[in-house]
């Protein structure tokens, strides 16, 4: 493999804002937000899904609308 073409990844907490779980990983994205994990202090990642928390693994239906994007539409066709 060529040498210095590959990024540096780190390891970070992502952080399931659905569900709250948490789990450690690799990335190459950086965060100014730390938290304590497993006993050392680690930057966290915020994800509004995860595979703890979407519907393809965990077999279950939810719906999350953070954006609004339903309200827009009921707004916008008058339902």
């Amino acid at each position: 493999m060529r040498k210095d073409i590959h990024p540096d990844y780190r390891l970070v907490v992502f952080e399931d804002t659905s569900n709250g779980d948490r789990f450690l990983g690799k990335s190459t994205k950086s965060s100014k937000e730390t938290v304590t994990f497993e006993g050392q202090e680690y930057p966290v990642i915020k994800v509004a899904t995860s595979s703890t928390s979407h519907p393809f693994y965990t077999g279950k239906s939810k719906f999350v609308d953070e954006t609004g994007r339903v309200d827009k539409f009921k707004k916008k066709y008058n339902l």
